[in-house]
């Protein structure tokens, strides 16, 4: 480990110091303001003194065992300790400006200035997926304790981390799809998600696998494509179908079907803005007996989107979530922060329009791999 002192006017100048002499992979270890020169305290200069540190070559002489654990500041550690100081020389204002400007500019490469290689490549990866901040520097915490108390980790080592970090992050939450042990199955979400392909899906994956008498009910009556697709999937699956507009027509299509062993519900597609939209579902179907409903998401969508969505459908019971179109973006750190965020299990991922193919069970291996995936 080299250990090496730096003197510089801004602590951007000490930065290209460290840089050229100790290389991308330095670590900063202290920083503070020094006054140098003057007469009698006055007239002097005001200068950064930087203390950083970049491991030594293969070839040093010092033995792993000798290494002496260093205590790495995170960014925002180091903006609270500058914060904190004390200082009433005004001329020193425009510099703590200066600082404080360049620590909430330090994103993408910036960010990236004081880590080593491996841990800035999966802060990259991270940060292109999506995952917040916050995550991302708990992460990074956690691997650059690894590195600095042990021996120096490969890129393999750091990514095997990283996934063992993100599964631990989800832990509990349920993944995969559960057995159905209800008559009725529902799915509902924003309109445009893809929900009727779902629905199919579903229906032809439980009949192949379980040999089961299944059937459609459509309650989707604003959109006759959506009826007439339903009606298609149902003539090739040789299923049933009724379309409901009121109450009273889903309660005749629960007693038609009643000899079957599931009946699989499709929903119509609002406006997930419009909490009435929600309280119009409730007026024509049962969520609440014997049924399980599933909220399809797009994984196209927006993360604050995603939240919204699932806050407005807070007034029904959702079982578990079903994510749409991973096939049409690279971004899936979105689903991973809104599982967390919400804690609802996901229990199938679509890849494309096929029935009943293009589906999988959710597993937080498929999704880890996936945010992963740059590594290749």
């Amino acid at each position: 480990m080299k250990v090496k002192k730096f003197m510089a006017p801004t602590m951007q100048d000490a930065m290209k110091k460290i840089r050229m002499e100790l290389g991308q992979d330095a670590v900063i270890l202290n920083s503070k303001v020094v006054h140098i020169g003057g007469f009698m305290g006055m007239f002097s200069k005001k200068r950064i003194e930087v203390i950083a540190a970049a491991d030594q070559d293969e070839t040093s002489n010092i033995s792993a065992k000798s290494k002496i654990p260093i205590h790495t500041p995170t960014i925002n550690t180091m903006k609270a300790e500058w914060e904190t100081k004390p200082e009433t020389n005004e001329s020193f204002s425009k510099e703590i400006a200066e600082l404080k400007t360049m620590i909430k500019d330090l994103k993408g490469q910036d960010q990236n200035l004081i880590l080593p290689e491996p841990v800035k490549k999966v802060n990259e990866i991270l940060h292109n997926q999506e995952i917040h901040a916050a995550l991302r520097g708990k992460l990074i915490t956690k691997l650059m304790e690894n590195w600095y108390t042990g021996s120096k980790l490969s890129s393999s080592e750091i990514f095997s981390l990283t996934h063992d970090f993100l599964k631990n992050e989800l832990e509990g939450i349920p993944f995969g799809p559960a057995p159905i042990n209800k008559k009725f199955i529902y799915v509902t979400g924003p309109t445009g998600v893809g929900k009727t392909t779902t629905l199919a899906k579903l229906a032809a994956d439980y009949m192949l696998k379980n040999n089961k008498k299944v059937a459609f009910i459509t309650t989707d009556t604003y959109r006759i494509a959506a009826i007439e697709q339903l009606k298609t999937y149902a003539g090739i699956l040789d299923v049933p179908i009724e379309v409901c507009y009121t109450m009273e027509d889903f309660q005749k299509a629960k007693e038609q079907f009643e000899s079957l062993d599931t009946v699989f519900v499709d929903t119509a597609g609002r406006n997930f803005r419009n909490a009435q939209y929600v309280h119009d579902l409730k007026e024509v179907m049962d969520f609440k007996e014997d049924a399980e409903t599933y909220l399809v998401l797009s994984a196209t969508a927006k993360l604050q989107d995603m939240k919204e969505i699932y806050e407005q459908f807070q007034l029904i019971p959702i079982k578990q979530a079903i994510f749409t179109k991973l096939d049409e973006t690279s971004v899936t750190g979105t689903i991973f922060e809104f599982i967390q965020f919400t804690k609802l299990g996901a229990a199938y991922f679509t890849t494309g329009q096929n029935v009943p193919d293009d589906m999988e069970a959710a597993s937080k291996e498929n999704l880890i791999e996936r945010i992963l995936r740059e590594e290749k």
